[in-house]
């Protein structure tokens, strides 16, 4: 058994050829940037969603998850330090891809549009303000880089990396998670502004729903009773702290190391407020 990988927020053990484990952190990153202070909780919290929506959604794709109990991992992981942060799945051909599903106009897809530019290598008919629902989701891929930014890319090249079928079979898929998640969360008080996915494929070739998903860490997930068209809403995701972060840098400069308590402890409390509307418990 090693680490194989220490990411932003999960650590990946690899047990053998066929079996990891994931580890989800309290880091806390922004702007790709890991924050010096992590966040109480966070990965409890980030694990206890992902294994509710993957469960939520297995009856339309297959996910990773094996199990998330201590006792089926290796001795290593069965003390408290992993308790409710740790999942045993399986070891996956991880597609180069993040696929990202937009339902509302915001974020890199909202700049784009202002300037009048192609996202994904689409063009945005129609008027639209800030925070406005999309007539229909949109699929805007991007590619995985293990250091910096990822780069959106039309999905014309998704189909060139992958061929016709995958790709299509995954525009599917995620048209179709996004659906069925969105009409539950938005039931409990969520709107799920827009997600990402990933996906693997097993040793027998099929497309596999791996990382996390529909976290705060993966979404944005915005208060549907303080939703307003035209302003950025109230979330319960990271946009809490990023938004700190660039109304507080220091000579041009984003602070990254001085973050104060307060806005770290509020950020816990969003994350477990998430967890609670979207499961009725608390991590």
């Amino acid at each position: 058994m090693q680490k194989i990988i220490s990411g932003k927020v999960r650590d990946v053990y690899e047990i053998d050829d066929n079996h990891l484990v994931i580890v989800t952190t309290d880091r806390i990153s922004a702007f790709d940037v890991i924050l010096s202070k992590p966040v109480k909780d966070k990965g409890k919290v980030l694990n206890a969603l992902s294994l509710f929506w993957f469960d939520y959604t297995k009856d339309i794709v297959k996910n990773h998850v094996l199990s998330d109990k201590l006792s089926d991992m290796p001795k290593f992981f069965r003390n408290s330090e992993f308790e409710e942060r740790s999942i045993l799945v399986e070891k996956l051909q991880i597609l180069p891809f993040e696929f990202i599903v937009r339902g509302y106009m915001f974020g890199n897809m909202w700049n784009a549009y202002q300037d009048g530019k192609e996202f994904c290598g689409l063009k945005i008919e129609g008027n639209y303000q800030q925070a406005q629902k999309l007539e229909t989701p949109i699929l805007t891929p991007s590619t995985k880089t293990s250091e910096g930014h990822d780069t959106y890319v039309p999905f014309d090249y998704v189909i060139n990396a992958l061929g016709s079928e995958t790709a299509g079979k995954i525009n599917y898929l995620c048209q179709k998670l996004y659906d069925l998640c969105y009409k539950y969360a938005y039931e409990k008080g969520i709107i799920i502004a827009d997600t990402k996915f990933e996906f693997g494929l097993d040793k027998e070739n099929n497309l596999v729903l791996a990382d996390e998903i529909f976290t705060p860490d993966s979404s944005r997930f915005w208060s549907v009773a303080d939703y307003q068209v035209g302003v950025s809403p109230k979330s319960y995701d990271k946009q809490f702290i990023r938004d700190w972060l660039l109304s507080n840098k220091n000579g041009g400069e984003i602070q990254y190391d001085n973050v104060p308590d307060t806005i770290i402890d509020r950020t816990a409390d969003i994350y477990q407020e998430c967890l609670k509307k979207i499961t009725g418990g608390i991590s």
